[in-house]
């Protein structure tokens, strides 16, 4: 019953066109299929003027990225740009997100995260971090909802797709965890561990080719 539920959520987030193609790693941990992929906890300074437009160009380059290191590089350039709240309140409660995180005080992290998203709906990487800890409590319910609030407002977000990814996978529906790692690289082309993962996934879904 809740893998049905489940499997119906995502189909509706697919039919609202939400799931757009991007996602990110997924490090395999143990007693588990992987880790939720997060910011880095060193990221460059980033210009503040007009994320948005900085964004796109960031996507593009992305794609057009020649090696590894420079697709990195511009990785952490998003991972900045979307971390700015342009709220110094939201931005002392995600410092404090991080610390419970830390100490791995999850339920406090959350009650933090909660009240994020009440003073800034618009701040993207709090209902992502919101989704990673549900996804860590195996709470996938909540963790598709946050998912859905972080896609509205950026399509891209390799983060929370990723998670999307890994819901799919622990929940045992293979195909559809396929389809979204195959739109994560038509957006990061030099995503790690995402080539591999849809190798092996594609075996497992379509079997080898002859």
């Amino acid at each position: 019953m809740r893998a049905r539920f489940l499997a119906t959520a995502f189909a509706a987030l697919l039919a609202t066109g939400l799931a757009a193609p991007a996602i990110a790693q997924a490090p395999e941990t143990p007693g588990g299929n992987g880790k939720w992929v997060e910011p880095p906890k060193n990221l460059p300074n980033v210009g503040r003027s007009d994320p948005d437009k900085n964004l796109d160009f960031l996507f593009g380059a992305l794609k057009a990225a020649p090696d590894e290191e420079s697709a990195k590089a511009i990785e952490h350039r998003i991972w900045a740009l979307w971390m700015i709240s342009r709220s110094d309140t939201a931005n002392l409660l995600m410092t404090r997100v991080r610390k419970a995180v830390e100490d791995k005080d999850l339920d406090l992290a959350l009650t933090l995260l909660d009240a994020i998203v009440k003073i800034r709906p618009d701040y993207v990487e709090a209902w992502n971090r919101r989704a990673t800890i549900h996804y860590t409590k195996k709470d996938y319910g909540r963790s598709i909802a946050d998912i859905r609030e972080v896609l509205r407002r950026e399509p891209r977000h390799f983060g929370a797709l990723s998670g999307l990814g890994l819901i799919l996978k622990d929940i045992g529906d293979e195909a559809q965890a396929l389809e979204v790692f195959r739109r994560a690289l038509a957006v990061h082309p030099r995503l790690e561990r995402i080539p591999e993962m849809v190798e092996k996934l594609s075996i497992e879904v379509e079997g080898r080719s002859i």
